[in-house]
């Protein structure tokens, strides 16, 4: 019988993997939802939010107005405004405190992260 601290992790491991469930080093899972972070949000009705529409809409949540989410971002107001025309059309909303208020409900976005 295995007695040791990393036997029993290890008997545990292969319990939780048997019942279905998912087992993985704290690392690798670590990686994995980062990566997840990363992908694009999918709507209830089809569409997608880019990672860069996603960024821009929680500045924008937090109350940046366009030239300072272009400083912040180093992209120019243009880009901004186009990127919050894209979320605006992807979500079938008319204004940022619409698709704010949308994001933000559906845990979307945080505003509290930086």
């Amino acid at each position: 019988m295995l007695k040791s601290a990393k036997g029993e992790e290890l008997v545990q491991a292969i319990r939780f993997v048997r019942s279905g469930e998912f087992v993985s080093h704290p690392l690798i899972a670590q990686k994995i939802f980062k990566r997840m972070r990363r992908q694009p949000v999918a709507l209830d009705f089809g569409e997608h939010l880019t990672t860069r529409e996603l960024e821009v809409l929680r500045l924008a949540a937090k109350g940046k107005n366009n030239r300072d989410i272009a400083v912040q971002l180093g992209v120019g107001v243009r880009t901004v405004k186009g990127h919050l025309m894209n979320v605006f059309d992807k979500m079938h909303v008319n204004s940022r405190t619409e698709a704010a208020m949308e994001a933000l409900k559906h845990g979307w976005i945080n505003i509290e992260d930086d």
